[in-house]
């Protein structure tokens, strides 16, 4: 009877034994494959922390120096006698206006409202530290563009794509280190993040006048690239982390990838039992699939911007959200025109021979004492949203009268103590506002809400301040008047701020943990340049 049995008989009851028998979890992996380390990544979190620093300083190095006399320069003067004297730097050498040379401070921001929502939305589906690759590399190409430009609309252009490279960036570090972060140093080490922002402007206030003096303005820029150039590379080659509040990218590549091949294993299993059948199985569902894929993208877009509707209403619609960035708005309208116009304003009214050097050490000495000791003294309070708006509204109106009466000293002597003291008040206020900013809303809205508050703080606050001011200076040729008239609106900032401690807040740091991924998962994923994840799922045999 052995004889007469099918030979193929054999085969279908083993098969039908394979698909019965209960699959072990191992069988789709190799017997001697090592348990996963806890650890996401070669690096700590106190090296994540540093590396973001690092790339902050460098980020606002540039700011600073485009803003420095060395390299933002001045106009060639002619004396009434007839004596001229040429121009130096970017103004000098483009011969621009009081204007143009402010619309330089603010061209990144066109860049920066451009991209910021489009690198927030695409966090969501994409690895962030690609995106930060992208960003960086866009940044890297557009500082050189700078230093290789020809005249204003060349160099306004460039700098239009160095807020592209910076959107990429502001959206996701400070979510990856409130993360990462001892809970109970949050703050403090939010401040240390921030603290590279005033930081990096001073630096780069000397750093552009030495570059500026001893060489040339443009070198300032080439340098600048050459410093980010490995920071954008690293954000292609290193291992990915995961951000709370969102599920892991890859679990969804796999899902989808096991969703597509069950119907194509069902089809060869028909093409065994009847080829012309499944030929015409294969022909519908390849036409199927083509229109399946088109009407997928388009799926896909809408939902997009359908999603990021519905969280931009969110936003909007959280009153400690919308408080908070509105003090921040009028806050920064003063900062950036400080940072601007500061070494500017500095020379005129006090005659200052070397007010690059003044006012970068002033900036940089309080910027970093102040952004620390506003997030060690939140921390100290107790790290709420309503303790951060009692630091900001009381630092902000304190620091306000300082810097205000500062302006009013003709003598030297007494500006700068009063000017330093202010600068360390209204300093103390960076750390405070960026954890209500995180903490007000769901981990998942976070890179979102720190986009659109960067964009707010940028397109109301230091964008049009820059331009104004100088629209201002050259409407009552008075720098002392326009310092005062600029720093008033401080007390304005300290107002709204005030208005947000009798707010009702929630801190929202912990909503929505059912999508944040285990540490197993995230020691799993796969570097970026290291191949793909479901290689595995769909050849177990050679794994």
């Amino acid at each position: 009877m052995d004889s007469l049995h099918h030979p193929n008989q054999s085969n279908l009851e083993d098969q039908q034994e394979m698909e019965t028998k209960p699959l072990k979890p191992d069988d789709s992996a190799p017997a001697s494959s090592p348990s996963p380390s806890p650890s996401p990544s070669w690096f700590t979190p106190k090296r994540l922390l540093l590396i973001f620093c690092v790339i902050n300083m460098i980020n606002y190095v540039d700011r600073g120096a485009i803003a420095s006399n060395g390299v933002n320069g001045s106009l060639g003067t002619c004396t009434d006698s007839g004596t001229c004297t040429s121009g130096s730097g970017i103004q000098g050498e483009f011969k621009l206006s009081n204007f143009e040379d402010g619309v330089l401070s603010s061209a990144f921001m066109v860049g920066l409202l451009v991209a910021s929502p489009i690198f927030a939305s695409l966090s969501k589906s994409h690895n962030p530290f690609r995106l930060i690759g992208v960003g960086l590399s866009v940044w890297t190409l557009a500082v050189a563009g700078c230093g290789c430009s020809i005249d204003f609309w060349s160099i306004a252009i460039c700098r239009m794509l160095v807020g592209v490279g910076e959107a990429s960036f502001i959206s996701l570090a400070a979510p990856f280190i409130d993360d990462h972060a001892p809970a109970a140093q949050k703050t403090a080490w939010l401040a240390t993040f921030y603290m590279c922002i005033p930081a990096g402007v001073a630096l780069g206030y000397v750093y552009g006048g030495l570059v500026g003096d001893y060489l040339n303005w443009r070198y300032a820029f080439w340098i600048e690239a050459i410093f980010m150039l490995p920071f954008a590379v690293f954000g292609f080659v290193m291992k990915p982390l995961q951000l709370k509040g969102f599920s892991p990218i890859e679990s969804k590549t796999s899902s989808t990838s096991v969703e597509i091949a069950s119907p194509v294993i069902e089809d060869s299993e028909v093409s065994d039992i009847n080829g012309r059948a499944a030929v015409r199985v294969e022909g519908i569902m390849a036409q199927a699939s083509d229109k399946g894929s088109e009407s997928e993208g388009a799926f896909r877009i809408l939902n997009r911007f359908s999603r990021f509707s519905e969280d931009m209403k969110v936003l909007l619609l959280d009153k400690v959200y919308v408080v908070n960035v509105l003090g921040y708005i009028a806050y920064n309208f003063v900062i950036g025109a400080y940072s601007y116009w500061g070494p500017k304003a500095g020379y005129n009214i006090y005659h200052m021979s070397d007010a690059d050097l003044l006012f970068g050490g002033i900036t940089i000495v309080c910027g970093i004492f102040g952004t620390l000791s506003g997030g060690l003294i939140l921390d100290y309070m107790g790290a709420t949203i309503s303790n951060a708006f009692k630091l900001l509204s009381g630092a902000t109106f304190l620091g306000a009268i300082f810097c205000f009466s500062a302006f009013c000293f003709r003598s030297l002597y007494g500006f700068i103590p009063f000017f330093s003291v202010g600068e360390l008040l209204v300093f103390a206020t960076q750390a405070p506002v960026n954890y209500v900013c995180l903490h007000c809303v769901k981990p998942s809205l976070r890179p979102l809400a720190m986009a659109m508050s960067t964009v707010s703080i940028h397109i109301f606050g230091d964008v049009p301040s820059s331009p104004l001011v100088g629209v201002l200076q050259d409407y009552v040729n008075n720098w002392r008047e326009t310092a005062l008239i600029l720093t008033s609106i401080l007390f304005i900032a300290a107002g709204i701020w005030l208005i947000g401690i009798f707010l009702k807040s929630v801190d929202k740091f912990n909503e929505g943990d059912e999508n944040e991924v285990s540490t197993v998962e995230k020691a799993n994923m796969k570097p970026l340049l290291g191949g793909n994840r479901n290689e595995m799922i769909d050849d177990p045999g050679e794994a």
